[in-house]
């Protein structure tokens, strides 16, 4: 079931990464041209602002992508030297604070997203709506929250069962490990 579920939030964190990377790149495209056409003195109005709204889509939807593939930074002088299940204790603890802040932030961005939609606050010149772009942290964060918690069963299985293998969570790896890993991704 852990595997199941696993699998299905890998496929919404890997479509959520991809969309936020291809409104990256369309974000740099239409940028080249907004300093094309200012330059040509033809600025586009309003695409400052848009730009700004469009950072959410860029800072927070990868979240729960870079929490699987264990991309964030993390301490692990200290978890990286442990063994056996005193280390999946040391692994859930710390997953557990992250996932009991992130509900803490999930609540009081969407408290800050509806509070932009209720009063219809908008951006200062050219009045677009924020609250779309505020409304995609909660939603981020919430799917942030699921991947910390399909962790928190991982590192319960583990701590249940040391000799298993790990599903769910991600795995420390050493320094000669990761030199292996990008040594066959250079010569494929």
């Amino acid at each position: 079931m852990l595997t199941t579920i696993n699998n299905t939030l890998t496929k919404i964190e890997d479509f959520l990464i991809l969309f936020s990377g291809i409104s990256i790149f369309i974000v740099m495209i239409l940028t080249s041209f907004q300093i094309i056409s200012r330059v040509l003195g033809y600025p586009w109005p309003g695409y400052l602002e848009l730009s700004e709204l469009s950072i959410s889509i860029f800072a927070f939807l990868g979240v729960a992508y870079a929490q699987r593939v264990d991309a964030h930074i993390r301490m692990e002088l200290i978890v990286g030297s442990l063994k056996g299940r005193i280390k999946w204790v040391a692994e859930f603890c710390a997953t557990l604070l992250g996932f009991l802040l992130i509900l803490i932030l999930i609540k009081y961005s969407y408290l800050f997203a509806l509070d932009a939609y209720q009063i219809g606050d908008t951006t200062y010149n050219y009045l677009y709506p924020t609250w779309p772009a505020k409304a995609l942290v909660p939603i981020a964060f919430s799917i942030w929250a699921m991947r910390l918690l399909v962790e928190l069963f991982g590192y319960l299985r583990m701590i249940k069962n040391i000799d298993a293998d790990p599903i769910a969570i991600p795995v420390i790896r050493s320094p000669e490990e990761l030199a292996d890993e990008e040594i066959k991704v250079i010569r494929d």
